[in-house]
Parts: C-alpha cells; sequence; structure tokens
C-alpha cells in the first residue's frame, strides 16, 4: 500500500513539472466554423485597411544576377478593391505600373505606351512577389481549412491551418495562383507569420515570412489597421532567388477619385 501510494505522489509530482520541462497541453482542434472565423480575420486586416498609400522598396536576389533594387508608390483603396504600383526607380522601370480594376490586373510600360493584362500568378516586376501579395485576400472564400496544430515560430504561438483550393466559387470557376497553402497565424494579433504555397502536385513553390506588423490609425476608416512593414519572399523552385519587400511612409488619408485609372498612371509616366 506505501509503495501505491509513494508511486502515485511521485507520479502525480512528474506530471506537475511537465509545463516547466517545455511539454504543452494537447492542442484542442479547431472546427471548421472557428477556422474559417480566423481566416476572415486574416482576410480583414489585408482587405480593409480604408484609402492608403506608402513607399514600397523591392529588393530581388538572383542566382549569377546582380542584385537589383525598384523603388514604387503603392496605392490601395479597399472600399472597392482597387489598387495600383508605379515603379519610380530603378531609370530602366521608372514609370511602369500595375492598376487593378473590375478584378483585372493591368500592366503599363510607357516605352512601348501599351497596357496589357496579367494573370493571378503576374509575378510583380518580375520578382517573386505576385499579384495576391497585393491584391484583396480572398482565403475564407477560395480555400477549405483543415487545422495542423500549434508550432511555435521565434517567440510566437501560431496556429497553423492546411487550405485546399476550391475549383469554383458562386458557380464560376476559379483560378487561383496556389491550388494549395499553409499559413500560420499568430495566436494573440491573428497576424500571418508564415505562408507556404504549393503546386497541384503538391510541390513547395514558395516560403513567405512576416517579420513586422505595425498598427497604425486609418483616418479614412476612422479605425485601427495592421499592416506588414516587411516580406521576405523565398523561392523554393530556384533556391538562390529571393526578394524583400519594405513598406514604409504609410498615408491612411482619402485618396482622390480618379486616381485609380489609366489616365492617371500615364500621366504619371511621361
Amino acid at each position: 500500500m506505501k509503495r501505491t501510494v509513494l508511486t502515485a505522489l511521485l507520479a502525480a509530482a512528474f506530471v506537475n513539472l511537465l509545463p516547466g520541462l517545455g511539454v504543452r497541453p494537447a492542442h484542442a482542434a479547431l472546427n471548421h466554423d472557428q477556422m474559417i472565423d480566423l481566416l476572415k480575420v486574416v482576410d480583414e486586416r489585408q482587405n480593409s485597411n480604408g484609402d492608403w498609400r506608402a513607399q514600397a522598396y523591392l529588393e530581388q536576389k538572383e542566382k549569377d544576377k546582380v542584385d537589383v533594387v525598384y523603388n514604387t508608390e503603392y496605392y490601395r483603396r479597399s472600399a472597392d478593391q482597387k489598387f495600383l504600383i508605379l515603379f519610380t526607380a530603378p531609370k530602366s522601370s521608372a514609370g511602369q505600373g500595375y492598376l487593378r480594376i473590375d478584378k483585372n490586373l493591368w500592366f503599363y510600360d510607357p516605352s512601348v505606351g501599351k497596357w496589357e493584362r496579367r494573370t493571378e500568378r503576374e509575378r510583380i516586376g518580375g520578382t517573386n512577389s505576385r499579384r495576391s501579395d497585393f491584391d484583396e485576400s480572398r482565403l475564407h472564400e477560395e480555400y477549405e481549412p483543415s487545422d495542423e496544430g500549434e508550432e511555435k515560430l521565434g517567440v510566437y504561438t501560431a496556429q497553423k491551418l492546411l487550405l485546399k483550393g476550391k475549383s469554383e466559387l458562386d458557380g464560376k470557376p476559379l483560378d487561383l495562383a496556389f491550388p494549395m497553402i499553409r499559413i500560420w497565424i499568430d495566436k494573440e494579433t491573428k497576424n500571418v507569420l508564415k505562408r507556404q504555397e504549393y503546386a497541384l502536385s503538391g510541390r513547395l513553390l514558395r516560403t513567405s515570412y512576416y517579420p513586422k506588423w505595425k498598427k497604425v490609425f486609418s483616418v479614412s476608416k476612422k479605425a485601427d489597421v495592421y499592416y506588414p512593414e516587411e516580406i521576405r519572399f523565398y523561392d523554393e523552385v530556384e533556391k538562390a532567388n529571393q526578394t524583400l519587400v519594405l513598406i514604409r511612409g504609410v498615408d491612411t488619408n482619402a485618396l482622390p477619385a480618379n486616381l485609380f485609372t489609366k489616365a492617371w498612371l500615364e500621366s504619371k509616366s511621361r
């Protein structure tokens, strides 16, 4: 009897020590509605920042090529999901730009004076950043999530989800840039910390990190909004290729109504 009691006491003492040894209680899996609600928060962070403008600095590294640095002016209006990117440097790219109107992405090159329609998979300026990185986020509508538990990323505890793309939405076929995504979301702030994007075959194509987020008050929205100050994109096919994006000088005042037009972008390119 004494041996049984002693064994029980020792077992209880060992269990009480487990948290201090880094062993965490089992993660309670999220149900479907909870995962969708979490993705809605992620989408909201990108889609509902009101009007804002910023300078976006892009640094592109490619295998066997000289590093290229791009300076851009970046404009967004969440009310009708429009965005515009105007390249200001280097000189060879100055005046080029992207404009999103009515779900179409257009590219303008002043050297030829022509507009070209681009796809969901468009690489912005030839870098590892893509349209989906600047466009509205629709993860909760376009993907079916499954819970992959919690994971530590540095000092953060992240909720990890696997997202599988739907074939259609509202009876219309979907042309997704990535048919499968893994996403790590900070459990405290609900900001995205990491993303991995895959081909239909399951091959990993790109990994993205969001190490710095900033909260600012949006004058146009009259509420606090978040935006990533730094994003790092790593090409998982061409391992040496990577892109650094820095967002600076954010202005959240209302933008002119005529800014998101082809005429406005062409006027800045002359």
